[in-house]
């Protein structure tokens, strides 16, 4: 059985393991990537938006197909809530295909390796390294690391195989994409209602060349027995937007959970979590590539420290992503109180009711002023504190915040 070393090993080729694979060996470290798949990039399973900041840290804008301006938000009764300016670029839609291959070949120029169609099939951590064995186009491999990073997705080997917890809500998504939507160019949509998104929304995105990406997401309980995909169908009937779909042909499908909420262990002894294996999907939008970007980003020179002296203890990693990632589990904490407490918790009477709201003109002005996709709790607080109708709702945010 061959036998090889690296400093570092990211199990998944994705943005996250890519991006981490950049940073990494661009510290001159030993770094090799292992993806289960022989292409990069599939399968799809992602809305493809990634956000300006995303974007200006890989500067990959030769993968964009879109640029979106804002949103059009739809209550369940039709009440419009535009967020967003005309001309104003709020995200980006790219083809992940393209994306995920520009950030891993990041890596590879940094120095990182690859193996595609290799799979983890056992490990085991020692003092002094951690031995992993591997299938590669059917040959069992040995490799010696220091450190074992677990990229690998929602459904995390790494995670499973450490018992590292699970994320604190596995959304359930499924998206098609299609030709014929009768839609605004630069803006996407999204689609409220028990009947179509029970808990949660329904988005349609540009996605370039007259194509656009319908999906739902939501979970088991809000879905209470029902399949995402009678959802689909419910949103493309509805009396109030069927005009809209009508004339909608189906080109491809996609369905994946969505993992959000820090696990509780992103961390062992020589093993760390990042990206959806680590629970990092925002609870508001789904969207996991900013975040996995954040996570290795903010931890990037004390943990090169830690893997340059060996130090990798799981003490030690912990003192070192504590600072950086436990505010980040707090602010998907407050994010998803505050999205239960204005979205998800609601009756469609009551969501009306605030979309009713939303919709003033005192209260679009502040969304825009605050909105950030990034960053949706200053967004939450502010409705809750400056708009009269939220106030009555106030003490219940105050409560899910204190124990969130």
């Amino acid at each position: 059985m061959e036998e090889h070393q690296f400093d570092v090993v990211i199990v998944g080729a994705g943005p996250i393991g890519g991006r981490a694979a950049t940073l990494l060996a661009g510290e001159g470290l030993r770094v090799l990537m292992i993806e289960e798949h022989n292409e990069i990039g599939r399968p799809f399973q992602c809305a493809g938006l990634v956000t300006p900041s995303a974007m200006n840290a890989v500067g990959v804008h030769e993968t964009v197909l879109e640029e979106v301006d804002g949103a059009l938000i739809h209550g369940p009764s039709g009440t419009l809530v535009p967020v967003g300016t005309e001309g104003t670029l709020r995200t980006y839609v790219v083809c992940r295909k393209r994306f995920d291959q520009a950030v891993v070949q990041q890596g590879i120029e940094a120095g990182a390796h690859i193996w595609v169609n290799t799979v983890p099939t056992a490990v085991e951590v020692f003092p002094t390294h951690c031995q992993l064995q591997v299938k590669r186009n059917g040959t069992l491999h040995q490799i010696r690391t220091k450190l074992l990073i677990g990229a690998d997705g929602a459904h995390s080997w790494t995670r499973r195989t450490f018992k590292m917890g699970h994320p604190k809500e596995l959304m359930i998504g499924f998206q098609t994409e299609v030709v014929g939507y009768k839609g605004r160019d630069r803006w996407l949509e999204m689609y409220s209602g028990s009947e179509i998104a029970p808990g949660f929304f329904a988005w349609v995105i540009p996605s370039g060349f007259g194509t656009h990406r319908i999906g739902i997401w939501s979970t088991a309980k809000h879905l209470a027995g029902r399949s995402i995909e009678s959802c689909y169908d419910d949103l493309l009937h509805h009396p109030l937007w069927k005009e809209r779909f009508e004339d909608v042909k189906e080109v491809a499908r996609y369905c994946g959970p969505v993992p959000s909420g820090m696990v509780k262990k992103p961390v062992k002894d020589r093993v760390i979590l990042l990206g959806d294996a680590a629970g990092m999907a925002k609870p508001t939008t789904g969207g996991g590539i900013g975040p996995g970007f954040h996570q290795i980003q903010s931890i990037l020179q004390p943990l090169t420290k830690a893997i340059q002296e060996d130090n990798l203890s799981q003490a030690h990693l912990r003192s070192i992503t504590k600072k950086s990632w436990d505010a980040m589990k707090k602010e998907q904490d407050r994010a998803r109180a505050l999205r239960n407490l204005l979205v998800s918790d609601c009756t469609d009477d009551a969501l009306d009711k605030h979309f009713a709201n939303f919709s003033h003109p005192d209260t679009l002005q502040l969304i825009n002023e605050i909105g950030d996709i990034e960053k949706p709790v200053p967004l939450g607080m502010a409705l809750l504190k400056n708009v009269p109708a939220f106030r009555k709702l106030a003490l219940r945010a105050g409560v899910k915040l204190l124990l969130s």
